[in-house]
């Protein structure tokens, strides 16, 4: 699963630096931190059902030096939004790494257990940088690369299993650098920008338009704070549509980030967004969310099918 694959990152990660320390809120065997603990108690921190300190005395340990992986829920993040804004990212540079689990929908966890407001918390507050990546290998370069920044970061990884790698990459290398995302396929009648688990049925369904004669770009967005302003400005010159896949709300999720930065650079371009309702999600499987809300790969695939026909007659001009 991705907390696993983070668990043994993690772990590895303590071992070259001593000074990584790993923080939770009453959950370290869900978070994957029961292992940690065991092998390094002296730099394993249990501060119980109180998220709010947990992100202050990150925040705190990094002042001090260390390198502190604060790991949460995305629901219970919420509790601990201020601590985020003030304590952390107000007082500059201090190198907190917020690991993200259960980001997106949790299945038989609940209503109450479904992460997917936590983009739209974290992307505006100034110099916190925020990734999701898309399979096992980028969760353990993302780890590596937020625990040498300078500044806090945050990383978003799904509940379950980590999928197969959605495709080959069409970029060179596929390192993960901070604000750069990773074009999977070339096309050039559209293009379609994923984020975190969405990128493995944005791959399918950009294969299902292919089998109808229609061939789209698609893009591993990996970051949300910093966007890919390059990329993006170089796709808006040569596409005719975008498409932005995410398992977060869409009310201020990654495709209201897209929409901005077109807007900011003066780029008309239509944009279809693929995401979560303004309601609170009933309890399923993570499947039949994606079934009911049309986030499947033939549901994106037929959806873009009709997008792209009026977006090149002309009825389709701004965002849907």
């Amino acid at each position: 699963t991705y907390t696993d694959v983070f668990a043994d990152r993690l772990l590895a990660a303590a071992e070259r630096n001593p000074g990584v320390v790993a923080i939770t809120a009453a959950m370290p065997a869900g978070t994957g931190l029961k292992r940690f603990a065991e092998k390094f108690p002296g730099r394993f921190y249990d501060v119980g059902m109180c998220e709010s300190h947990a992100v202050a005395f990150a925040a705190a340990l990094a002042k001090a030096g260390k390198r502190p992986v604060l790991v949460l829920y995305s629901t219970f993040l919420q509790r601990g939004y201020d601590q985020v804004v003030h304590d952390l990212a107000l007082q500059g540079g201090l190198s907190v790494v917020v690991a993200i689990d259960r980001a997106g929908t949790v299945g038989s966890d609940g209503p109450t257990h479904h992460g997917v407001f936590d983009i739209a918390f974290l992307r505006h507050v100034p110099g916190l940088t925020v990734m999701a990546p898309r399979n096992g290998r980028e969760l353990g370069s993302m780890l590596d690369l937020a625990l040498a920044l300078p500044g806090p970061s945050a990383i978003r990884y799904p509940r379950g299993p980590v999928p197969d790698d959605p495709g080959p990459s069409a970029d060179a290398g596929g390192e993960v650098v901070a604000g750069r995302a990773e074009m999977l396929v070339n096309g050039g009648q559209g293009a379609i920008l994923a984020y975190g688990r969405m990128v493995g049925p944005a791959v399918a369904a950009a294969g299902i338009m292919a089998e109808a004669g229609v061939g789209v770009a698609v893009i591993n967005a990996r970051f949300v704070k910093p966007l890919d302003a390059g990329l993006l400005r170089s796709l808006a010159a040569t596409q005719p549509w975008f498409a932005t896949l995410e398992d977060h709300a869409l009310a201020g999720g990654f495709g209201s980030a897209v929409v901005e930065a077109l807007a900011d650079m003066g780029a008309a371009i239509p944009v279809r967004r693929f995401g979560y309702p303004d309601r609170f999600l009933p309890h399923a499987e993570i499947a039949e969310l994606d079934r009911i809300f049309g986030l499947t790969p033939e549901a994106v695939a037929a959806g873009l099918l009709r997008f792209a026909r009026d977006a090149a007659s002309g009825r389709v001009a701004g965002i849907s």
